[in-house]
């Protein structure tokens, strides 16, 4: 008998995705999503190859197999596969599109097995997460880099002025050089290299995770080029920020 309904549901949830995003990311209607899920139909062939594609499984697995309490249901089998790769230093990639689910889930472990995966042979041994980067603040890294970050336990490990990815409960998950404060130790300053962003202050207690860049990664045809003019802009808009944090600083 098919448990494929069952197995799409169970599938679904471990990704926490709803039924209209399940649906998106199959090229279906919604309401089909419900029906299988409800087993009032059976999904078609080439859904099911689409679904058996992402979650990197057989089609027999999907018709045959209860996934959630099968022996080698799908969540031994994935980390089994993580367990016998871990040698070579999996870094977990972390989208744009993933990044609500990543900072309510951020210490989930099943959460974070279901991320792809990637190495970069040059990195020593590590713990490393990449994430990807949208916006102009760090200019001239561009818009759609990855960044691939080494885990820092602590806030007292922060090294000034050096770009971290920051996970904070205020302000999600940003790429930011950063700045420990003198006088408050509570208090984190985050500092774009664009100038044309002001620095800001966050507490230190809201930080959940520190990655410190070590390498980032973007398309050659995303790369940004500066005219004179720019630059110089740029420069007066730095002088201006250092300007005005030394009269904050003294």
């Amino acid at each position: 008998m098919s448990v494929a309904g069952q197995n799409l549901k169970y599938l679904r949830k471990l990704r926490g995705w709803t039924q209209e995003e399940f649906a998106n990311k199959l090229g279906i209607k919604r309401s089909l999503i419900g029906a299988y899920e409800e087993e009032r139909a059976d999904p078609r062939l080439e859904v099911l190859e689409i679904i058996a594609d992402i979650f990197k499984l057989s089609l027999d697995e999907l018709l045959l197999k209860d996934l959630s309490i099968s022996s080698d249901n799908y969540m031994a089998k994935r980390r089994q596969q993580k367990m016998m790769s871990a040698e070579r230093n999996l870094i977990h990639f972390v989208p744009v599109k993933a990044a609500a689910g990543y900072l309510a889930s951020y210490a989930d472990s099943e959460f974070i097995d279901e991320l792809n995966t990637f190495t970069l042979p040059m990195l020593a041994g590590g713990n490393y997460r990449a994430f990807e980067i949208i916006g102009d603040s760090m200019l001239p890294t561009p818009s759609g880099s990855i960044i691939v970050g080494e885990k820092i336990e602590n806030t007292s490990d922060i090294k000034n002025n050096q770009a971290y990815i920051v996970v904070s409960r205020n302000e999600g998950i940003v790429y930011k050089r950063v700045e420990k404060n003198n006088r408050s130790k509570n208090k984190l300053t985050l500092i774009s290299d664009n100038p044309q962003f002001q620095p800001y202050q966050i507490n230190a207690e809201d930080v959940m995770e520190l990655w410190q860049a070590q390498m980032v990664i973007s398309k050659i045809s995303q790369q940004q080029r500066w005219d004179v003019n720019s630059l110089a802009s740029m420069v007066n808009n730095l002088q201006s920020q250092v300007s005005t944090l030394k009269k904050k600083m003294n």
